[in-house]
């Protein structure tokens, strides 16, 4: 018989984040710090809206892009949020945020086009890249800049055929941020060399100390910038599959085709939760925001006590410690630790090569749990230190 598999598809490496998931699944009483989701559950006001949606019979199909009283609410959050103005037809509903991503890589790249990658990041941007024929490049992000995107890093990896940049800031893994001041001339770059800009902004709502910023919102770039946002981080909705894409019409618009063959619309009662999540669950947003944050800061302060390097995050809900003093492979530490002390934490290199060395651990697990985990965490970096 022939192959029944696609070339493109059989190259696709399994996902770096699930192995550890499966694994402690099957382990009892181990603690997982391994998963992007919160422990929160879906502020009350989202879930009535859902259940009342469901109630009232809403049980019908929406229109591709998505219900216009929900895009009406995505253009008011932009325009109070980032300082963008959006229109209904520049708004596109999507199954979560990942969808958005896939949508625009295929909507956009031609085989043969680049698109700039910096890592660590999300696991989708080089997958989505491959199956439409496009080159991944990657830029290398650096701990001693935070791993923030450098203009001189930006510059020396655009070709004449660099298409797109992706900008993954609040950051997956590492919870680097960037702010307008570094944004600016990252904006230039792309003006000069005719550069779009896919700007991930799932964790936009998860910002400590500082404002979130999007390249969006600086002139010249919301015409040629798609930004991704949804629910599923800072309104705990992950498995409504809620997400959103504002861009360029003519781009959006190319994007709707592909959604309304591939997946019609969104799920209605969700974007009927999502309204009220929007209009009024701020308050909500900001109490999680809250321990959030002092998650994160008893995590960084466990680092430091420990002589563990972790620089302090400002986005998202990760820090990325560095683990090199040990002598093993981000993959042989994680896999030692969770079998020793019953902990899964996911190796740097699930997030790309650079990766390696360091540890993504996640703060979206209540502090107990963070507490015996940094516990045990202690415990086994004194015994390999004992053993050298």
């Amino acid at each position: 018989m022939r192959n029944p598999l696609s070339t493109k598809v059989q190259e696709l490496k399994p996902s770096g984040i699930r192995k550890f998931f499966d694994l402690v699944s099957e382990m009892p009483d181990a603690i997982s710090l391994g998963v992007g989701e919160p422990d929160f559950e879906t502020p009350w006001r989202i879930r009535e809206e859902g259940i009342y949606s469901l109630e009232r019979g809403r049980t019908f199909y929406t229109s591709n892009a998505g219900l216009k009283e929900l895009k009406k609410e995505i253009t008011k959050y932009m325009k109070r949020t980032i300082g963008a103005k959006y229109s209904l037809d520049e708004v596109l509903v999507t199954v979560g945020g990942s969808e958005g991503i896939d949508l625009a890589f295929r909507a956009m790249l031609d085989p043969g086009d680049e698109v700039l990658i910096p890592q660590p990041s999300y696991v989708s941007y080089e997958p989505c890249a491959l199956l439409t024929g496009a080159k991944s490049v990657i830029i290398e992000l650096k701990n001693e800049n935070e791993f923030r995107l450098t203009a001189a890093e930006l510059e020396a990896a655009i070709t004449p055929k660099t298409k797109m940049l992706v900008l993954p800031f609040p950051n997956n893994p590492t919870g680097s941020i960037m702010t307008k001041e570094d944004l600016e001339p990252i904006a230039k770059l792309c003006i000069e060399h005719d550069i779009y800009v896919l700007s991930d902004e799932i964790y936009s709502e998860l910002t400590y100390g500082t404002k979130h910023a999007s390249i969006a919102a600086l002139p010249g770039m919301q015409e040629r910038t798609l930004v991704i946002n949804g629910f599923s981080k800072g309104f705990a909705m992950t498995g409504w599959r809620l997400g959103y894409v504002c861009g360029p019409e003519a781009i959006v618009a190319q994007m709707v085709k592909i959604h309304q063959y591939a997946i019609m619309c969104a799920p209605t009662n969700s974007q009927y939760a999502g309204i009220e999540a929007l209009r009024n669950c701020e308050k909500d947003v900001k109490e999680m925001r809250t321990a959030y944050n002092q998650r994160r800061r008893f995590l960084v302060d466990a680092f430091k006590k420990m002589e563990i390097p972790c620089f302090e995050p400002f986005g998202a809900f990760y820090v990325f410690p560095c683990i090199k003093e040990f002598g093993l492979s981000s993959e042989e530490f994680a896999t030692k630790f969770l079998e020793d002390q019953k902990v899964a934490v996911v190796p740097g290199t699930a997030f790309g090569d650079c990766g390696e060395g360091f540890l993504r651990i996640s703060y979206a697990y209540s502090i107990e749990d963070l507490k015996l985990a940094m516990s045990r965490f202690r415990d086994f970096v004194e015994a390999l230190r004992g053993e050298k």
